[in-house]
């Protein structure tokens, strides 16, 4: 069975706690962060090309608030 993202998060959270060095701690929260940012582009991405399959890109702007090119323009993040 798939965790789920709140139990995820709470697993990844303790794990960095456990990092005992601050130092050492701060770099892999950051790179933690860095990593989920280009992660989270990517499902973005997917979703909107999903949506795609039968709307307009205006009609997939609507649904994620922006203008249909700018969606258009996040589906190509998973390219």
């Amino acid at each position: 069975m798939t965790p789920s993202p709140d139990a995820a998060r709470s697993t990844l959270i303790a794990s960095l706690d456990a990092i005992s060095d601050p130092i050492e701690r701060l770099r892999e929260v950051e790179e933690q962060e860095r990593q989920f940012k280009v992660d989270i582009k990517g499902v973005r991405a997917r979703i909107a090309l999903e949506l795609k399959h039968d709307r307009t890109w205006d009609q997939v702007g609507e649904i994620f608030g922006v203008t249909g090119s700018r969606a258009e323009q996040i589906s190509r993040a998973s390219r």
